[in-house]
């Protein structure tokens, strides 16, 4: 069962509401550790859920259940930075399965609610009171912490998979439930059997001996000499390679390679051509295993039911690729007992060297190299014939390195840089190939400016002018922008007034007596205003609940045409 919660903390109270979906039951607590002590203890071997639980309430709960004081807890955190197991080790003793709705999330619950179309609105109550809350102040107080925890709950099942993958890896690997506390990059490590060491060899790298590099030699010279083994200069600058590979700008890094024709367009014969699992890969061939792992082995076992997995379309299947795709990124994290940078590099730069092999090869046969990424390029054929000879090439590669490439065929590209475009595939009945922030399918938790990419795939795809796509919507949260003010500034200002919430939807105004949305800082001592980015001169916000709801006639859509041709322009298209 799933406990949901959220404690909210002042001087002088403290209150945390509970709601258990399957019970069809809601628990409100005010001061009272005896309540809460008595719920835990009914409830402690089931599963609470929270929103940044793993590093707040969860510690405000064992806290109170220590009898600490929670607004010294909640200070310790909030005020002086610090972790919340570091407050006390008597936290330690108590049991908490706590799984955190917000792991792997860069933003608040308020944008989040922002992002659905929810009511988004701050509390009345100021949690720096210096008093006893008044009884209306508390009844706020609970409306306030009931709504956060039932966003809580939207927010879960719109990442259910990310609960139900974590569930399986317990169940699938025999853990125990209290592992549901743990990050999923945690949960690998132990999976892996990986014990936490120290190394001090992280730019000891190893060449792979299938490497055949004669024209850009260049690359891997730089990555040879010593200078270069370090992530940073002695002034704070990136150490990297810029360098032209095939008449197309790349930088080669210590974190992977990238080269595109920026504002690039066109039609034609274009093969993306990818990798298949190629850092997994990297591993497996060539023994870049993790020296914290007991025995790779057992990667390797994993590997391969994925693989076999793959086939029958296992209902386990992704529990066993989240295992092979993550395992690299542990190998980077110093908190993780996967951690070996000396391998993670071996990894990354192998796979950029053995990429840059295969441009090398195919460059005198094609018409265009048009990007390389870090596992896979995209190219242009001079014509269709050309795709066996290519083919051919490949294939030799694969041979000679141990890896698999799998093609994709296209007809026309939109690339404003290598992390951004839209591809169209040969066959028309097939799947377009986008990537980016201004193209992307906008799901409930990322639903910002959504009428702005449907304008610039629908012209991409469909031929359709921007003009049509953004006059004909009338879905009024479609035109939203959310904003937030970080801890960097003081508060919000619109129309001549500071703003109490910290979170806002913003919307273009045809209306000239609404003003930009800006954030307040301190500059020379003096208080300015500066512009939130991506916003209208002139605009206005409604923070309350906005499904269903129809643009309003002051809604400025050309603002959001013209934003939109902009951006399109950065894809190199003359509008």
């Amino acid at each position: 069962m799933l406990n949901f919660y959220d404690f909210e903390v002042f001087k002088e109270d403290w209150l945390v509401v509970i709601i258990n979906p399957l019970e069809h039951n809601e628990k409100v607590i005010v001061n009272s550790r005896e309540e809460l002590e008595e719920y835990y203890e009914s409830h402690k071997n089931q599963i609470w859920v929270g929103y940044n639980s793993r590093e707040y309430d969860s510690y405000i709960l064992k806290g109170i259940l220590c009898d600490f004081n929670p607004k010294a807890i909640n200070d310790f955190i909030i005020k002086y930075g610090n972790r919340g197991y570091m407050f006390s080790s008597l936290l330690r003793q108590i049991k908490l399965n706590d799984y955190d709705v917000m792991s792997g999330v860069r933003v608040g619950l308020k944008t989040l609610e922002g992002f659905m179309g929810n009511d988004m609105r701050e509390t009345n109550v100021p949690f720096d009171i210096d008093r006893k809350l008044t009884k209306e102040e508390i009844l706020d107080t609970i409306k306030y912490c009931r709504h956060d925890v039932e966003q809580a709950m939207e927010v879960f099942m719109n990442r259910k998979g990310d609960f139900d993958t974590q569930m399986n890896l317990i169940k699938v690997f025999n853990l125990p439930l209290s592992y549901i506390s743990k990050t999923q990059a945690q949960l690998i490590g132990s999976i892996l059997g990986a014990s936490r060491r120290n190394y001090d060899d992280e730019f000891d790298i190893r060449i792979p001996n299938t490497l055949r590099l004669n024209k850009y030699k260049e690359v891997l010279d730089w990555y040879l000499e010593p200078q270069n083994r370090r992530y940073k200069d002695d002034k704070g600058k990136k150490v990297q390679l810029d360098i032209m590979v095939a008449d197309c700008p790349h930088t080669f890094a210590w974190g992977g390679v990238h080269g595109a024709l920026n504002k690039y367009n066109g039609e034609g014969v274009y093969i993306m051509a990818d990798v298949a699992s190629l850092y997994p890969s990297l591993m497996i061939v060539y023994n870049y295993f993790s020296r914290s792992i007991r025995d790779p082995q057992k990667y390797i076992d994993i590997y391969k039911t994925n693989l076999e997995m793959k086939k029958t379309k296992h209902k386990d299947r992704p529990v066993y690729k989240l295992i092979c795709n993550t395992t690299y990124g542990c190998m980077k994290d110093k908190s993780n007992p996967l951690y070996d940078p000396q391998m993670a590099n071996n990894i990354c730069i192998a796979g950029q060297l053995l990429l840059l092999d295969l441009i090398e090869k195919l460059e005198p046969h094609i018409e265009k190299l048009i990007q390389s990424n870090t596992d896979g390029v995209l190219i242009k054929l001079k014509n269709m014939n050309d795709f066996e000879l290519i083919d051919d090439i490949v294939y030799e590669w694969e041979t000679r390195t141990g890896l698999q490439m799998e093609f994709d065929l296209y007809r026309k590209v939109f690339q404003k840089d290598v992390n951004n475009y839209v591809i169209l595939p040969y066959e028309k009945d097939k799947k377009v190939k986008k990537k980016g922030a201004y193209t992307k399918d906008l799901s409930d938790l990322d639903y910002d400016l959504p009428v702005v990419n449907d304008a610039l795939v629908n012209y991409m795809v469909n031929n359709v002018l921007i003009e049509d796509t953004v006059y004909s919507c009338n879905d009024y949260r479609k035109f939203q922008k959310i904003v937030k003010v970080s801890n960097k500034y003081i508060c919000g200002f619109h129309n001549g007034e500071r703003l109490k919430d910290k979170t806002f939807r913003v919307f273009a105004s045809k209306r000239k007596s609404d003003d930009i949305i800006g954030k307040v800082k301190l500059k020379n001592h003096v208080e300015v205003v500066e512009k939130f980015a991506n916003t209208p001169l002139h605009c206005f916000i409604d923070n309350a609940d906005v499904k269903n709801k129809k643009p309003p006639r002051y809604l400025d859509k050309d603002w959001y045409i013209d934003l939109a041709i902009e951006r399109l322009r950065q894809y190199g298209i003359d509008y």
